[in-house]
This record gives C-alpha cells, sequence and structure tokens, in this order.
C-alpha cells in the first residue's frame, strides 16, 4: 500500500502535467508574452538579468549579417551598453505564440516599436523545470516593399565598398 501511494505521489507532482494549473493554451501564452515582455524590459533597464533569460547555447541574431551570436558572444558584445545603464528598447506592437503538443518549447514572432522603426523578429523558448529560456532569437528590419529596390541597392554599393 504504501508502494502504491508513494507511486501516485510521484505521478501527481511530476509527470502529469494536464491537470495543472498553468498549462492550459491561453495561460501559456500569457505566461510566455509576460517573458518575452520581461526580457524586453530587461535590455532596455541595462539589467543582467537579461542574459539569465537565455539558453546557455542560446543564439541571438541581430540584424547586420555579423550578428550571429550566442549567448556568451552577444554578452560580450553588448556589455559596453549595459555598462552605460542603457540598452535598447523593444516594444511589442503585436506578438503570434505557438507551442508543441508537449508544450517544452513555444515559439513565437513578433513585431516591434524599436530605435530602428518596426521590426521583425522571432524566437523558440524552451520550457524547463526552472522556467522558461530563450533558445533562438532573430531580429529583422522591418523594410516596406516600395522601398526594397532603394534599400536593396544601398545594400549592394554599400557591400562593394567594403
Amino acid at each position: 500500500m504504501k508502494q502504491l501511494l508513494a507511486a501516485l505521489a510521484f505521478l501527481l507532482t511530476s509527470g502529469i502535467t494536464a491537470a495543472q494549473p498553468g498549462n492550459t493554451e491561453a495561460e501559456l501564452r500569457r505566461q510566455a508574452d509576460a517573458f518575452v515582455d520581461q526580457w524586453h524590459k530587461d535590455a532596455a533597464n541595462a539589467d543582467p538579468a537579461y542574459f539569465d533569460k537565455m539558453a546557455v547555447r542560446g543564439v541571438y541574431i541581430g540584424t547586420d549579417k555579423s550578428e550571429i551570436w550566442t549567448r556568451d558572444q552577444f554578452k560580450t558584445w553588448a556589455q559596453p551598453f549595459f555598462d552605460r545603464k542603457k540598452a535598447w528598447a523593444f516594444t511589442a506592437i503585436k506578438r503570434n505564440v505557438y507551442f508543441s503538443a508537449d508544450k517544452e518549447y513555444i515559439w513565437f514572432d513578433e513585431q516591434l516599436n524599436t530605435p530602428m522603426g518596426i521590426c521583425q523578429a522571432s524566437g523558440v523558448i524552451h520550457r524547463t523545470g526552472r522556467g522558461f529560456e530563450i533558445e533562438h532569437y532573430q531580429l529583422s528590419l522591418a523594410v516596406p516593399n516600395p522601398l526594397m529596390d532603394q534599400f536593396t541597392k544601398a545594400v549592394k554599393e554599400f557591400e562593394a565598398r567594403q
């Protein structure tokens, strides 16, 4: 009987998640939104917790073609911004959130208000026993289609001078 109760207690506290609060689709989306919003606020406030929200092997891809960093490379690159206590301020205009069937992975796309204008980004979050962590994030400039020819030409001319 003790073994049966111990097994039941184990199942209720470890493996069965569907009945736990906070695991509905709406609640998971709310949690992911709050997590990503706080991540952006951490950057705006130059709070080092920003990097703690990224997975150790996480990747950040910026707007320049040279900006493909691991978390630690990104942290090194960003250190001067964080040292001056002012990094970058991104505010979500809209965000779509999706997740795997087991709810361990969450991916999202977002439009952001940034100092560069409207940008778009996408990311992948891993849901761990310790909470969420960003595995991958890619930031992109949102170039309006009517400006694409000018933009493409400017990029080609810039790269030809390099």
